[in-house]
């Protein structure tokens, strides 16, 4: 018999748990703060990656991030601030930017990333959905001796993995691309990557889901929850009581704010980033990961993207122009004769990523309440994980063995 399940949260995760949930013969209502029109699962660059095992929190990131702090055109911006959590947050961050975390992780990002691209894989080939998907690889391009130093160490590490990684000189890739006309020294090839136009797969999503009886209730900002003993049995809103057997938070940066309603504690710090499309051809055909800049270029369904940086400075929508005229100085420092305009810059938008202290995500059941599941703190692989994220969680709530291991995607777990 089917449950009752309420979702707070309508991005990228939420939409996927309700889609699987729905799959699985429950009754859905997905609640939304905002107009389900923006942020992070609209901007971002749209990438499904395998590739990228490698978590946040690593060795080297801390002093990387100290001489970036004051540049507010760094890929990697913290903005200091005396705020509790964000203190806690990143004592937490330090204390896992080391290699030992960094081994085990790797194995478990590599699992649930080519779990989650098969399950876009399945879904692309159900035809619920007409999204483009188009799995042709990434290109990670360096433009110094030392980037190509620390990618053919990422590389090393994925070719051990059982991933095929091929470096490309910048001949070879301007004779295979000349019309893109890279200006680097060279690029490692993964061909294991696929990318989406992220805008289209969310307008598709909500689509297919409100015509299959999925309700979804935008700008339905949680004001607190029901409980009778160790359960939840409502989400409230100032404007009304949604009754629910299941309760899942997918609320992205916001989860922390509803977490404290239940006296939960979940450590996620905002990392906001920027986006801007350019809807003329510029000649990119793969996705390229700007390795030195930290600025991606996806070529999407009618239009390139260009995404980038990671600012740590709070819950805030702001753009910073700064921050945005970054990443087009990257743009034209990578590829000959590209020159972003000014109407193309005035286009970006931006995203929080909801970034854990560890670079994992928190997937699954809370010990403090029976029928509260969590799926948050992606980082920046939300997108690429969004599909195994909302699947694992419905296994959860079927009672069934999850598809892949749930331990080291604690809710609960201590850094």
């Amino acid at each position: 018999m089917g449950k009752n399940c309420v979702i707070v949260g309508g991005g990228i995760i939420g939409l996927f748990t309700a889609y699987y949930l729905f799959k699985d013969g429950h009754k859905v209502t997905i609640l939304d703060k905002g107009g389900m029109n923006g942020g992070a699962s609209f901007v971002n660059a749209g990438y499904i990656t395998p590739s990228h095992i490698i978590p946040l929190s690593s060795p080297g990131i801390i002093t990387k991030g100290l001489k970036w702090m004051l540049n507010n055109r760094s890929p990697f911006y913290v903005k200091p601030r005396l705020d509790n959590n964000f203190l806690k947050w990143a004592w937490s961050f330090k204390k896992s930017s080391t290699q030992s975390h960094v081994n085990r992780a790797i194995p478990i990002l590599k699992d649930i990333s080519f779990f989650s691209r098969e399950l876009y894989e399945d879904l692309k080939r159900s035809q619920d959905f007409a999204f483009t998907y188009e799995r042709n690889g990434l290109l990670m391009c360096f433009k110094t001796a030392r980037g190509e130093e620390e990618e053919a160490k990422i590389a090393d590490i994925a070719s051990n993995e059982g991933m095929k990684i091929r470096h490309i000189s910048a001949k070879e890739l301007n004779e295979q691309f000349p019309k893109a006309n890279y200006k680097v020294k060279g690029a490692f090839f993964y061909d294991t990557d696929a990318h989406m136009t992220p805008d289209e797969f969310m307008k598709q999503m909500r689509a297919f889901l409100e015509a299959n009886g999925v309700r979804i209730i935008k700008n339905a900002s949680v004001s607190d929850f029901e409980v009778s003993g160790n359960r939840l049995t409502a989400v409230k809103t100032r404007e009304k009581s949604f009754q629910a057997d299941e309760v899942i938070l997918a609320s992205g940066t916001w989860t922390p704010e509803m977490a404290r309603k239940l006296n939960l504690s979940v450590s996620i710090e905002a990392g906001k980033g920027y986006s801007f499309n350019i809807y003329r051809d510029i000649g990119v055909v793969l996705p390229s990961v700007l390795t030195e800049a930290k600025v991606a270029v996806t070529p999407m369904n009618g239009f390139t993207r260009f995404a980038g940086t990671m600012e740590l400075g709070g819950i805030n929508d702001v753009i910073n122009p700064i921050r945005v005229e970054a990443i087009a100085d990257a743009a034209e420092n990578h590829f000959n004769d590209l020159k972003i305009t000014s109407e193309e810059k005035i286009g970006a938008r931006a995203g929080l990523r909801p970034c854990s202290p560890d670079g994992l995500p928190y997937i699954g059941r809370s010990r403090k309440w029976k029928n509260l599941s969590i799926g948050a703190g992606h980082s920046m692989i939300g997108w690429s994980l969004g599909p195994a994220t909302g699947k694992l969680i419905s296994e959860v709530i079927a009672c069934k063995k999850p598809s892949i291991a749930l331990e080291p995607f604690s809710p609960d777990r201590k850094f």
